[in-house]
Parts: C-alpha cells; structure tokens; sequence
C-alpha cells in the first residue's frame, strides 16, 4: 500500500509539473514577489489578489524543477479563497512537513511533498513558492532565495 501512495503522489506532482494551474501573468495583481533557489536555477514569480481580506485569485510564472513548478501549482490552489493569516498558517505547516516528512493537519493535496524531506536538495524547491507567497503578502520587494531559509 505505501509503494501504491508513493506512486500517486509521484503522479500528481507530475501532472501538476507538465500542466501546472494557474501558470500566467496577472495583470490585476495586488501584491507579487519573485523567488530564486540558486542550487536548482528555480524562478518564479508569485501574484497575488487580495479582495476584502481573501486571497481571490493567485498565480505564477517563471521556469524551475518539476518539484518546484509542482508545488507553485497546488500553491495556488490551495491559497484561493484564504485569509492571509491562514496561507501562513499553511505556509508553516508545508515548510515543517517538506523538511520533516511529518504532517501535522489537514493539508490536502499538499501532502505529496511530505516525501522531498528524503531528498536535502529537493526541499528548497518545494518550498520556493510559499516563500514567494510569505513574501508577497509582508509587501517585501527584494526577491526571496532559498538560500535565505534554515529549513
């Protein structure tokens, strides 16, 4: 069973790396911030709609790792319809889990990347993206790198 769960969370960061959602510009952005994982060469850049205190819609750009482009994918999945506070609240609940591998509450389709802790140098990809958001939403205008985190 655990090769079987192993195989489907392999399956949708694929299908989340190959067909990413939300992969555009917004022009309507309210808030972005670009991010940069030097190991990798990862580059994205996050945007950010915030309307009467709720992320309305997000999306990103740039080129990076399958793992990288996965984890921006269900990023913004995830932070549509949320309140900045719970986004990071999310934010640490992805950043303990990816450099874990332990899951602490719901954390949905996010839970396939509780594995990355396995690989050191996969773990600044995945979590790329949620720095990016923390970034955005603090108003922070210098670009955020990987190599900034202790995780």
């Amino acid at each position: 069973m655990f090769d079987d769960i192993n195989d489907l969370y392999q399956q949708v960061i694929l299908d989340h790396c190959k067909q990413p959602r939300n992969f555009r510009d917004m022009s309507g952005a309210t808030c972005s911030a670009r991010g940069h994982n030097p190991l990798c060469g990862d580059q994205l850049t996050l945007y950010l709609a915030i309307e009467a205190g709720r992320i309305r819609d997000a999306s990103f750009t740039g080129s990076g790792c399958c793992i990288s482009k996965a984890s921006a994918s269900l990023l913004t999945e995830y932070v549509k319809g949320k309140t900045n506070a719970e986004a990071g609240e999310m934010f640490g609940r992805v950043h303990d889990m990816v450099t874990t591998g332990k899951v602490a509450g719901d954390v949905g389709k996010l839970a396939v990347f509780a594995g990355v802790h396995k690989y050191p140098a996969r773990v600044k990809c995945a979590i790329l993206s949620w720095h990016a958001l923390m970034a955005a939403l603090n108003g922070e205008k210098t670009p955020v790198s990987t190599e900034d985190d202790q995780g």
